[in-house]
C-alpha cells in the first residue's frame, strides 16, 4: 500500500483523530473517548468524543508552546520530529497525571492513565487548561526517555 492511498484511507476510517495517538501507541496512557483500530500492518487511534477531543487539542497545543524552550525547538509551525512529538505527548501526559495526583494524595480516586479523566479533574482544579502549572508538567517532558534504538549487527 502506497503512503498517499493509507493516508487517505486512514482519512476515512478515522475522521476524529485521536490528538495522543502517540502516547496511546507507546503505551504511556490510555484514553476512555478512543478507540483502537489497525489499518494495514499499523495500528490507529480513534477519538469518539468532539468535546474531549476539542480539550485534547487544546492542551496538546499546549504543551507544544511551552515545550518548545525546554526541547530546545525553534520551529513555531508545522509538524515536530517524531521524537519531540513523543516527548510532549507522553512526558506531558506524565507530568499532568503526577500534578493531579499531586492534589489528591489521599483520595483513592488519584488520576489513572485516562487521559480524558486526568483533563477533567484538572479543569476541577484549574478551571481551564492555560492555568496548569506548565513549569511543573515541562519537568517531565524533559526527562521523558523514549524507547531505546535498537542496536544493529
Amino acid at each position: 500500500m502506497d503512503e498517499n492511498h493509507y493516508r487517505s484511507t486512514y482519512a476515512e476510517i478515522n475522521p476524529i483523530q485521536c490528538a495522543f495517538e502517540k502516547a496511546i501507541n507507546s503505551r504511556v496512557c490510555n484514553c476512555s473517548k478512543s478507540s483502537r483500530f489497525n489499518l494495514a500492518d499499523r495500528e490507529g487511534v480513534a477519538c469518539e468524543s468532539a468535546t474531549g477531543h476539542a480539550l485534547c487539542q487544546e492542551l496538546l497545543a499546549l504543551l507544544r508552546e511551552k515545550a518548545r524552550f525546554a526541547l530546545q525547538q525553534t520551529q513555531v509551525g508545522g509538524p515536530l520530529p517524531h521524537n519531540a512529538e513523543i516527548k510532549i505527548q507522553c512526558g506531558g501526559v506524565k507530568g499532568l497525571i503526577e500534578l493531579v495526583n499531586g492534589l489528591y494524595p489521599d483520595q483513592s480516586n488519584a488520576a489513572e492513565d485516562d487521559i480524558y479523566g486526568v483533563i477533567q479533574q484538572a479543569l476541577g482544579d484549574f478551571e481551564y487548561l492555560a492555568a496548569l502549572p506548565f513549569s511543573d508538567i515541562m519537568q517531565q517532558v524533559t526527562a521523558y526517555q523514549g524507547r531505546k534504538r535498537r542496536g544493529t549487527k
